[in-house]
Parts: structure tokens; sequence; C-alpha cells
């Protein structure tokens, strides 16, 4: 009885047979491959014989070895992809390797000429002159080979994992099939999974998942056609698509070794999510041509610089689909990143022999619009730089424009986004300027269009975290109402495939408790709210809870860290404010050198502040200016990076294993700023830390689940809230319509303060005298409500509503002056009034946080009501002891005994012991140190049966351990300190 073949063999011959009957290969032959040359000289020389009949001429007189070893040399010099992309120059010769598909299929002799190109499978291809080892399967393009394939079969015991071991215990990187760039990628398959690796090094050779993703997690869905990995041949090594991944997206980079100044070379390969992206988008763009919107959620670490510059190349050279015009004129690329202006230049250079294509604007619109004039292409700028240069913008003429925007937020809403949309909107004449002077209802118009989404424009905007904002700009709305990306590679599915880490796992909360002393005999009262905040900052930024925070963080990442990552950890301190991080940096110095720890610290924080009566900043506290510390971080013996607001998004190093926490952290902020450790170091990063010592679990569990798999938006904006919005300001009677159309109609006809003034103020006094307090809050609420949702929705919806537009100019001139007055400090002295008498850490929790990711975002409704805060009065005893009581020592010291015995008994039983207290007294602090915790390490194992949970304690708890030994040493060590004070003295 015949039956299937549901061996190894029976795989390869279901690619085989495709790759031949359905995708044009050419079967080829272990035999007429050259294993010295890594060649199969039968196939490229019919393709150059076929192509190049000259060239194959001058070859045959001068000889085919000849020109085969320097063909071998080439590829072996420069890498596959160049070849391949440029050809090799022998003696006067220039040969192609391999033709381009062409852009158009009108160019009948580039048709031609790609067509001619021979791609070819080999099965069991024998590769080593050393041993008969073979490889399942090769792909090579004109006898050349690019790719190398091993296949396993569950049906038989093995799957992915098998083949990938196989490359790296067995396959040689010797071998020259195997050097670095001789091919362009290696696949290890099943029927379940792919996974490639573009460089084989052993056993360290790290293998990245291409696969299409399941249920927004990884793997691969179930396909009722065939396997589930059939897409790599059916879709993947087409020879269009392959000819594609050739020409458009692989490629080798150089990057240097901070420590060792050494240059690493890295051959880059697409990843399915990245293919998927970019190639749907340029089908889309290309079928609908210029004015849509574009929202990718790529999760971090997923690669999307390399995806925005492959996109950014692409589009400048997409036609429609006649092949009769670009889709667009320019490409405009708005980031945070100036690595990425570089990347794109690199990239561009591989691709194609053009110079010159990208420009980064730095220095204004005069800039832009010469980079246009000359025939830029591509134009980098930053988020910061490009509203200035709207401002500054001279004529731009009717263009088509690509705006890739990266990690794109609620940055690019409101006016800044308006003027973006103005400068590249298709007016003939500037901002602000017209041929004959405009009615004021034409001026209106113009600016009702002008914050809409460019019809001559379309956006491309890159985020791992979109909030709901950006989702209703940039997503796509779905049949029932809801928002989500164009693309999506989720969090889930990155960390499903260990592409990135979880950085929720080993998550460890610290509580800090405090007893605080009233410092002054009378009892004066404060405002509660505000006494209870100062009284929190103030503990929390003590300079002995600083101290003591610092001991635990840098205990901790000595006992358990540095040897992560094979030694290389590195860890990051998120601090609240300028002030605690300068705090945290000066103790972590003070403290690294008491411990003798070979390791240092770097602060970043933006601007300067004052120190002992002088200003510094990053630069000199650093000892090295702003602009290093990136680079000086990835030197060796800094371990430490202690940031406020800073270094919390974007911020890619590798080496990052753990994160202290000191800081609230919430939504895409919490997201982005845990996101900074999740980067993937194969094969010693296995894990990431997070001790927190501001945040709940359930706090960071709330703010990541809308992010773990699709964010989708639940519905959009309700634009009637407009409505709802004016009739409550109109009816408030602050203004009257005439006042709102007679400034407008000024301020649109350029009229000076003389003119504008007076209507405003006179609608101030009328706020002041006629509305009572909890009224102009309201009024003011409603009215900066009606300001920002109209700036959102204005850019999206069509509204012929020119009293909305009126409306909006009028109250960005009204809000600043009757916004409240600053809130009054009831709570002023209470500082100087309090002492802090004791302050503890304790550990909390320490769990692995679990996402299910089933949550959406809710548009930011407009803000319908405003009041006043109710305030509250209370006496200082009374304060302090409400707030001793929330944030009060914990209960385990409640009991008197237990008390005695730690803060009287045991220290005085130390101090009764001659021998150690003489040790101490004799000996270097370290030492001395040394003696006393093991004295008291004694003294407890003395009281095991007597104050069992606190023996239990002491030896569980390391930092109530820690705590207490410094709180006895301390006391020894200036006792015997203020007696030889006295002694001398005397």
């Amino acid at each position: 009885m015949q039956t299937s073949d549901t061996s190894e063999k029976g795989l390869e011959t279901v690619i085989e047979k495709h790759l031949i009957e359905n995708n044009g290969y050419r079967q080829s032959y272990s035999a007429d491959y050259d294993r010295d040359l890594c060649i199969n000289k039968k196939l490229l020389f019919e393709f150059i014989k076929e192509t190049q009949p000259l060239a194959y001429d001058t070859i045959l007189k001068r000889g085919e070895e000849k020109f085969v070893k320097r063909l071998t040399d080439q590829i072996r010099q420069k890498g596959i992809i160049e070849i391949l992309r440029n050809g090799i120059k022998d003696l006067d010769l220039r040969v192609q390797l391999y033709y381009k598909k062409p852009t158009s299929h009108l160019n009948q002799t580039a048709q031609k000429q790609y067509k001619a190109n021979i791609f070819s499978v080999t099965r069991q291809l024998y590769y080593s002159l050393a041993n008969s080892n073979s490889l399942d399967m090769v792909i090579s393009i004109n006898g050349l080979p690019v790719s190398t394939l091993e296949l396993k079969n569950q049906w038989t015991g093995q799957n992915v994992k098998n083949a990938i071991r196989q490359y790296q215990n067995d396959r040689d990187p010797k071998e020259a099939l195997f050097t670095f760039g001789r091919c362009m990628v290696h696949f290890a398959v099943d029927a379940d999974l792919v996974y490639m690796t573009t460089h084989l090094s052993g056993t360290k050779t790290f293998f990245l998942p291409f696969n299409k993703g399941n249920d927004d997690g990884a793997g691969n869905p179930l396909n009722p056609n065939g396997l589930k990995t059939d897409y790599l041949w059916k879709d993947i090594l087409t020879k269009e698509s392959f000819s594609n991944i050739i020409e458009n997206y692989a490629q080798i980079v150089e990057e240097k070794d901070e420590d060792t100044g050494k240059i690493k070379r890295k051959l880059i390969f697409p990843r399915y999510h990245q293919l998927r992206a970019v190639k749907t988008i340029l089908d889309h763009a290309k079928e609908n041509g210029v004015g849509q919107k574009y929202l990718i959620q790529h999760s971090a670490g997923s690669g999307k610089s390399n995806s925005i510059t492959w996109l950014a190349h692409q589009l400048v050279s997409l036609h429609n689909t006649e092949y009769t015009e670009a889709v667009f004129d320019s490409v405009i690329v708005v980031t945070d990143r100036r690595v990425l202006d570089k990347q794109i230049r690199d990239n561009i250079k591989q691709f194609a022999q053009v110079n010159s294509v990208v420009e980064a604007i730095d220095k204004g619109s005069r800039q832009l619009k010469q980079a246009l004039e000359d025939g830029k292409k591509i134009i980098v700028t930053t988020v910061q730089k490009f509203p200035f240069i709207i401002d500054e913008i001279g004529t731009l003429q009717a263009k088509k424009f690509a705006i890739l925007i990266d990690e794109a937020h609620s940055s690019q809403s409101g006016e800044t986004a308006s003027k973006m949309n103005w400068v590249l909107s298709e007016k003939e004449t500037p901002y602000g300027e017209e041929q004959e002077p405009p009615t004021s209802e034409d001026v209106i118009n113009e600016l009702i269009e002008s914050r809409k989404m460019l019809k001559n424009g379309s956006y491309f905007a890159f985020t791992a975290t979109p909030k709901n904002k950006t989702l209703e700009t940039f997503g796509t709305q779905t049949a029932e109402g809801k928002f989500k990306a164009f693309d999506t590679y989720t969090m889930k599915q990155a960390i499903e495939e260990e592409f990135i880490l979880d950085v929720l796992k080993n998550y460890t909360t610290y509580q800090s408790y405090y007893k605080l002393d009233k410092a002054v005999e009378d009892n004066p009262e404060f405002e509660t709210r505000q006494a209870n905040k100062k009284l929190r900052a103030y503990v929390e930024s003590h300079p002995f809870s600083i101290m003591e925070k610092s001991k635990v963080m840098l205990d901790h990442f000595h006992t358990d860290i540095r040897k992560q990552i094979n030694g290389q950890a590195k860890a990051m301190v998120v601090c609240k404010s300028i002030n605690n991080a300068i705090k945290y940096f000066l103790a972590f110095k003070e403290y690294l050198k008491e411990i003798n720890s070979p390791y240092k610290a770097i602060v970043a924080f933006s601007g300067t502040k004052e120190l002992d009566g002088e200003d510094v900043d990053e630069a000199k506290l650093n000892g090295f200016p702003s602009n290093d510390i990136p680079n000086e971080f990835k030197k060796k013996e800094y371990r430490f990076l202690i940031v406020a607001n800073k270094f919390q998004t974007g911020f890619d190093q590798p080496l990052l294993h753990t994160m202290y926490v000191d800081k609230k952290l919430a939504d895409v902020q919490a997201v982005q700023t845990l996101s900074r450790l999740n980067r993937a170091y194969k094969p010693y990063k296995e894990d990431t830390f997070v001790m927190d010592f501001f945040n709940s679990t359930e706090d960071i569990k709330k703010a990541f689940e809308p992010f773990y798999t699709t964010t989708i938006l639940s519905e959009e904006t309700d634009a009637n809230k407009l409505n709802d919005l004016q009739d409550a300001l109109d009816n408030a009677q602050v203004y009257s319509q005439d006042d709102v159309v007679n400034f407008t109609d000024l301020y649109f006809k350029e009229a000076g303060r003389q003119e504008l003034d007076p209507i405003i103020d006179k609608c101030v006094a009328e706020f002041k005298n006629e509305l009572g307090e909890d009224a102009q809050i309201d009024f003011y609420v409603k009215a900066k409500s009606f300001f920002r949702t109209y700036a959102f929705l204005s850019k999206l919806l069509s509204f012929n509503n020119a009293y909305w537009e009126r409306l909006y100019w009028f109250l960005k001139f009204l809000i600043p002056k009757i916004k409240p007055e600053e809130i009054e400090d009831l709570a002023k002295g209470i500082l100087e009034a309090i002492d802090l008498d004791s302050y503890r850490l304790t550990r909390t929790t320490q769990e692995d946080i679990k996402l299910k990711g089933e949550e959406e975002l809710d548009p930011t409704p407009p803000v319908m009501k405003g009041k006043k805060g109710e305030l509250g009065f209370n006496e200082l005893d009374a304060i302090i002891n409400d707030f001793n009581t929330k944030f009060g020592i914990d209960n385990w010291t409640d009991d008197d005994k237990v008390k005695n015995f730690l803060f009287e008994q045991l220290p005085a039983d130390f101090a009764r012991d001659e021998d150690t207290v003489n040790a101490v007294k004799n000996s270097d602090k370290q030492n001395a140190k040394i003696t006393s915790d093991k004295k008291v390490e004694d003294l407890m194992q003395d009281v095991i049966f007597q104050y069992t949970d606190l023996y239990k304690k002491f030896t569980d708890d390391p930092d109530f351990k820690r705590q207490y030994l410094d709180f006895v040493f301390d006391k020894i060590w200036n006792q015997q300190n203020n007696q030889n004070s006295s002694n001398v003295n005397k």
C-alpha cells in the first residue's frame, strides 16, 4: 500500500516542487557545486553567456578560473549582497551577477534582463571539503548561494529547535559557505515555525523568529490550505519577493564597540513583520495615492528604525499603478532620534548609487526650502525643530508628501500639526500671506482647511504604544467604529518569540515607612492636603531616605545583578525630580566609595540646578559633555544611569538589566520607561529585574494592559460635546457672539493690540465681576476643554461651522487672562516644624505580573464641569499623627518588648563585650563593621526562641538585616569616636 511521505525528505520535496513548478526556480545539483569556491560554475557562466556575451567571450579567453577566483575574493571582501547589487570589476570588465527587478513593466529591456536571472534550489548540498555533511536545501541566484535551509519534521520526532542546534553545533562557521556575508540568511524550518540568522558563530549563533504571529502572540495561524510555514516558500521565496529583499532590505552595517574601539560588521535581513508592514503599506499607497494615514504599532525593540528607513527609501521611488508618475515628491521623516538620519543615509547609499538624497534639517525653513528645490527626496527633521521651520516657511509650491512620524504621540496633535499641514498643503502662497486682501470669511475657511489632515500628504506613524488621540488621528476605523493600527507586531508576540524580554517578571515593590516628630512647641494649623503632599515629598527626598534607598539598590546590584549578562549588567535609576536625581547621584558616589566598588554612576537631566550655592548641570557632575552620555554609559565601569525625565524613551542599551524606580509611573509613560530593559542580548541576557519604591504591581498592570496586544480605541471622540461646551460658554454671558466676531475680524486683518485688547479686557471684567468663584473655575475649565477638543477634532473632521473656528481663536486669547491664580501655599512653614524620627524600607511584593491584553482605550472626553477643591485645615499634632498612622513603621515593631530589645538591650549587651568593642575600636571602619556585624548575628542567635518572629525577620529580610546592622554599628562606632574625642580634649 502506498502512503503519504511524512518524512523530512517529504517536506524537502514539497518545498522543492513548489519552488520549481510555481516560483520558476531551476533544479540544481550538488555535483555541479564547487565546495572550495562556493559557486555553481555551470549556472554562473550560463547566466553571463546569456546576458553579457561579450564579457563571457573575454572571460573564456583569459581563463574561467581567473575570473572565478576574482569573484570569490570580491564576495569574501564585500559580501554577496553588494556583489549582486553592483557586480564586480575584473581588469577592464564590469560584470553584472544579477539584474534588478525593473520598477516599471514599460521597460522591456530591463524586463528581459531580470527574467534571465537563474533562481535555483539544490537539495542535499555537500558543502565541505573536510567532511561529508550536507545541507537540506540551498537557494542560489545565478550559481551564487544566497540562502541555506535546514528542515525538520515533527512527525519524525524533531522540530525547528533541532534545526537551530544543527546550525549551532554541526555547521562549522569557518567553512567558506558559512563565513560572514557569504550568504544573506540561514533558515531553520519545520511545519509550524521558521527561524533565521544571518551569521553563524557556533553555539553563540542567535536565531530570530520569522513567523506571522498567531492570536496576537507567537507562532503561525492554522492554514486550511497547507502547512503553517508554507508562506516561506509561497510568499517570501518567490522570485519577486526575494529580489525585493536583495534590492531594498538586506544590508551589511558597521557598529563601533565603545570599549575596544573595534568596528563590528552586522548583516541585517528583514523579519517577517517588517517585510509585511512595508509591503502592505507600499501596495496600499500605490493603489490609493496620496492623502492616506497609516498607524504602525510595532513593539519596542522590534526594529522600527530599520522599518522606517526601508519604507522611506522605497516611498521615494514609488509610482502609481500605471507607472506614469511618482506617488510622492518628497518624504519627510519627523523623529527625536539623531541616529535615524545617519541610518537612512547609510541605507540609501547601499541601495542605490545616488548621492545627496537625504538631508537633515537643522537650520530652519530656508534649508528645508532649499532642500526641496535641490530635489532632496528624503528630509529628516526633529519634532522640536519642525514647528520653528513651519513658522519661517516661505513659498512652497503644491507638492505631494509622505510624512513619516517616529514614535507618534500627542505632540503631533493640536496647532503644531495644524501648522505642519499648512506648510505642506496645496497653497500657492505662504502662511498668513495672500496676493489680494482676503475677507475674514476667506481666512476662516482656509484656517479650517489647514487644520484637516492633508489631501496632498500621507501620514505614516510608527509607535509601540499608541495613545487614544494617536489612534483616532492616524488609525484605521473599523466597521464597529473602533480604531486600530494598519499593521501590528504586538508586545505579546515579541515576548513570546523571545525577541524582547518580559520586564514584568521579577517585579519587586518596596514600601517606605516613616515616623515624624514635631520640632516646635506650639501647634499651628495647616491645610491638610497640601501639608500631606509636602510631608510625603519631604520624607521621600530626605538625604537619609535617599541614602537608605541607595544602599538597598547598590547592595542588591552587587549581590544579585552585577554577574548578569556575562558580568556586563547595567542599571537605571528613575527619579521623580532633578533634585532627587542629583541627591541619588551623590549618595551613589559616597556609598560606592565606601564599599570599594569598581563601578561608577552617571546622572542625566536637562538644564541646571543649584547645589550648595552653585549652579550645576549634568556635564559638571559627570565630568564629560551631555552628548557623550550614551557612549560613556557603554563603558564597563559605568553601571548606573540615574535619570530625571531623560533616556526614558527611545534609549536602546541592551546591557540594561535592572531598573530602580522612585517615581510615579502611569499609562504610556510606564510602558515606555520600563521597556528600556526589554532589549535582548543573546545568549547572555535571560531576564530583567524591576525594583519599584513608588508604584504598586496593580498600577503597573493597569498601565501595560492596553498595549500588550493590538491596542484598540473603543470609539471616536463625540464631536457633539463641542455643541454642549459652546452652549455652556455662550450662556455664561462672559462674552457675546458680537465680541467673538468683532475680535476675530480684527485679528484676521492683523489689527494692532490697541484694537484687540479692549474687547478681551471687557470680557475679562465681565468674568470677574459677574461670576462667582465656582462659576469662574467652571467657565475656565470648559473654555480650555472646547479649545483643546476643537483643535484635535478639526484635524480629522470637516466642520462647516465658522463660529466654532472664531470661538477657537477668541478663546486662545481669552483663556490666558482668566487663568486662576496660583494656589496659595497654605502649608508654608510645616517642614520647619517637623523632624524625621525614623525611616525604614520593607519589601512588599515580588511577583510576575501577568497580562491578558483585553483592555481597550477610551477617547479623552471633553471636560464638561470644573469645581474648586474643598480646603480642610488641621493642627500640626493631628496632621503628624495621621501621617504616621498612614505611613508609619509597620506592625512588628508595635511590641514594646521587641522595641526595647532592638534599641536598648542588644546594643547594651554588645557594649559590655570588651573584646568585641576593643576589636571595633582598634580597626579601620571596614574591618570594624565586619566584626560588629558578626557580633550582632551571634546576639540574635541567642534569642531565637525568645523572639522567634524577630529572628525570622532578621534572617529572611535582607533589607531589615542590613539596616539594623548599620544602626548598631553606627551607634557603637559613634560612641567610641565620641569617647576618643573626649579623651583628646581632656
